[in-house]
């Protein structure tokens, strides 16, 4: 059983991820969605837990879900989230060719 973060935790890190960095959102979605010809179009971080980060990404103006597991396996404590949501941003840009950001 993942852990479950509490609510303001969650909505916390949700309202962060999707105000300030929904340009990785899109970019994770990208990088982890199943393959298609039809473009991903749109990606808002949804949910988390303790396993990983749910996203509701968009193609052709349809909405399907994309649970990513975090790349160093299960956590259980807040700052280890934002450890892994940047591993998941630097295996997105690994995987698709790109260049990332340095990480303050």
């Amino acid at each position: 059983m993942p852990h479950i973060f509490d609510a303001d935790v969650t909505g916390a890190i949700l309202g962060h991820m999707n105000g300030d960095h929904s340009d990785d959102n899109l970019l994770i979605a990208r990088a982890f969605a199943s393959a298609s010809d039809v473009p991903i179009t749109a990606s808002v971080m949804t949910d988390l837990d303790g396993d990983g980060g749910v996203w509701r990404i968009t193609r052709a103006g349809i909405p399907e879900e994309l649970r990513v597991p975090w790349p160093g396996g299960s956590i259980d404590e807040r700052p280890a989230v934002r450890r892994e949501v940047v591993a998941l941003y630097d295996a997105a840009c690994e995987k698709l060719g790109l260049e990332p950001r340095p990480h303050a």
